[in-house]
């Protein structure tokens, strides 16, 4: 399976080979064929690839040479074909990145992260990343020289400082930093979710900006930059911002169909998305998972986040104050939760890998634009048929 000339798939297109070098597609396969595959069997050695690199001063970083020597590791003769080389030079996200981990990696002998001295602070907090998020050696010593500070994690650092910056201002104006909602002006915001307003549709999303008072506001903004920061890092800001807008949005639809009459403040729905993703990633991963008392961990998350639901549970239905309509609900915690165990779980497990060629993805999209068609059929519908009685929108 020799490369021809026919092949112009393969030809016309540069392949990064660091931040300051490229080589032409062709040129390279030119160069291996030549020297590394004469008779054109379509594979050639990873070792000898390896020397050609190291002859030819082809600035290839050390964990692609090791995804290479990992990628040989299922050929008996340790080989690679011309489709894994180039989709390895060209950073392309496939199925052989994983085959690699599963396959090849406890062959391979090589140094641990944690042994190499002389980092600087800002790299070590990105090998700390690493083995926070990451199951294996091979994935974390990947994401390690792979990962490049810009873009930073802006979503998760966005979304926080403007719920600060919002509470901070309903804050002064109504003079009230604990349990806010039980002001008879906090209701009125154009943020907040309510019932009554539901044809704003806006407000599906604007009420994670909104918070009940100080706890509520402390837990989640500790819980984003905890949790929501190194995952941005790691896996980028499209598949981070969606997977907590999913479950905002999710919590607020949750909410209309399970608990009708009550309204809806916090970003709750984000954030229990982000953290059962994570949980549940560290716990299917659990032998690889490599970060500092893992169990303790654990059991200080699950408490708090079951803590923090039965704090929103107590406040909706034993308000300890006076109150003019319903507390906001608790629902959207759940909601999230669920997103995050479903779609955030796949979204974990697919590093460096593209979703979109994973019949599991489409599953759960489609599971997911089910509900979202059938909370918007409900909202439209079922409170006129079942006579539901809503409280008066302020």
């Amino acid at each position: 399976m020799g490369v021809s000339a026919g092949e112009q798939p393969l030809c016309h297109c540069c392949i990064p080979l660091s931040s300051c070098g490229y080589m032409d597609r062709s040129s390279l396969l030119r160069l291996i064929q030549g020297q590394l595959d004469p008779e054109n069997t379509g594979f050639v050695c990873a070792e000898t690839f390896a020397t050609l690199v190291t002859n030819n001063e082809l600035p290839l970083d050390p964990a692609k040479l090791e995804m290479l020597f990992a990628l040989s590791q299922g050929n008996e003769e340790g080989q690679i074909c011309y489709s894994q080389l180039v989709d390895l030079i060209s950073n392309k996200r496939s199925s052989s990145f994983r085959r690699a981990i599963s396959s090849g990696q406890r062959a391979l002998p090589r140094d641990v992260l944690l042994d190499q001295a002389g980092l600087g602070v800002y790299k070590r907090f990105v090998r700390y990343v690493a083995y926070e998020i990451l199951p294996g050696e091979m994935e974390r010593r990947w994401y390690f020289y792979q990962h490049r500070p810009c873009p930073p994690p802006i979503f998760m650092a966005a979304v926080t400082l403007t719920q600060l910056i919002v509470f901070l201002c309903y804050g002064i104006r109504l003079n009230k930093w604990v349990l806010q909602t039980y002001h008879p002006e906090y209701m009125k915001s154009p943020l907040v979710y309510h019932p009554g307003h539901r044809a704003r549709a806006w407000r599906f999303l604007t009420y994670m900006f909104m918070h009940v008072g100080l706890e509520q506001l402390g837990f989640n903004t500790l819980l984003q930059l905890m949790i929501g920061v190194p995952l941005e890092m790691v896996h980028g800001v499209l598949r981070i911002s969606f997977l907590y807008l999913a479950g905002v949005l999710a919590g607020s639809l949750a909410v209309s169909v399970t608990d009708m009459r009550a309204p809806l403040v916090g970003g709750s729905g984000g954030v229990y998305a982000l953290c059962s993703a994570h949980l549940a990633n560290v716990v299917m991963n659990w032998a690889g998972m490599k970060c500092p008392y893992k169990v303790l961990r654990m059991i200080l998350a699950l408490v708090c986040m079951s803590s923090e639901v039965g704090r929103a549970v107590w406040l909706r239905f034993s308000p300890p104050l006076p109150a003019a309509g319903p507390q906001p609900s608790f629902m959207a915690h759940l909601a999230g939760a669920a997103v995050g165990v479903s779609m955030g779980l796949t979204i974990l497990r697919s590093y460096e890998e593209n979703l979109q060629d994973q019949c599991g993805w489409w599953v759960i999209l489609l599971c997911y634009a089910t509900f979202l068609a059938f909370a918007i059929f409900w909202n439209v519908f079922a409170y006129d048929l079942l006579g539901v009685q809503i409280p008066h929108p302020p």
